[in-house]
């Protein structure tokens, strides 16, 4: 399928049960992440106050408090920028999207890699358009060590560690239309999210000849309790134009 939609992107984490099978726990998360961005983009308010009602997550607790105080602004900045952020569509579903996210999860997952190129050096937009993707404007987030989908989505939107919070950017993109989301596990982070986006929406005006050159990439990685290393890191990847 060609875009007239908007390609998805792959936002995902997977944490591994016994009882049941891990494709089907993936897609499971893969579709629980999209939902929570669009939660967040439709209601930004309500998603603030979420935030507040939990200032720390477990997950982050468990990190340690040098991880929690190295950017003691972000979270208090997310929050601001919530109160502020005018509500957004939400994004819709892209297959296609969802097989250029994939394809980066099966990738680095087994080989513990990081970051939006493959293997080869491919970047992640020419990934997206060798999938079919035909945009103006495309982005990719990666999250590597949260497990459930909440964890996922509240570690990019507060974006610690990130100084231009290029993550939290991507996800309140206006032009931004569909996502392709694909989480699963990772050989040194436990788990991994890959989330592409595609844009721009219909309604966007005056918007110039298709730009897919990436704008390089950034990580955030914080560090964790010694009992808990690899597997408790967080390392957070944009990619946008």
């Amino acid at each position: 399928m060609r875009i007239g939609k908007y390609l998805p992107a792959s936002l995902t984490a997977l944490a591994l049960a016994l009882a049941i099978p891990a494709a089907a726990q993936a897609g499971e998360v893969d579709d629980a992440v999209l939902a929570e961005v669009n939660f967040a983009r439709t209601h930004p308010q309500d998603y603030a106050r979420r935030l507040m009602l939990q200032p720390v997550s477990d997950w982050e607790r468990a990190l340690g408090p040098d991880a929690r105080s190295a950017d003691p602004g972000a979270f208090a900045e997310a929050v601001d920028f919530l109160l502020r952020q005018s509500p957004l569509p939400p994004l819709s579903r892209d297959q296609i999207l969802d097989a250029a996210a994939l394809e980066h999860v099966e990738a680095q997952g087994p080989a513990g890699e990081i970051g939006h190129n493959s293997q080869d050096g491919e970047r992640f937009d020419a990934r997206l358009r060798r999938h079919g993707l035909q945009a103006q404007v495309a982005a990719e987030n990666i999250a590597y060590g949260p497990s459930n989908a909440r964890d996922v989505v509240r570690e990019l939107i507060i974006d610690s560690g990130v100084a231009s919070r290029g993550h939290r950017r991507n996800i309140f993109h206006a032009d931004l239309a569909a996502a392709g989301v694909a989480c699963g596990p990772h050989r040194d982070y436990a788990a991994m999210c890959v989330m592409d986006f595609a844009g721009p929406s219909p309604e966007a005006q005056g918007l110039e000849a298709p730009r897919l050159e990436a704008d390089g990439w950034r990580q955030a990685a914080l560090s964790a309790p010694a009992f808990a290393r690899p597997r408790g890191l967080l390392a957070r990847l944009f990619g946008a134009l």
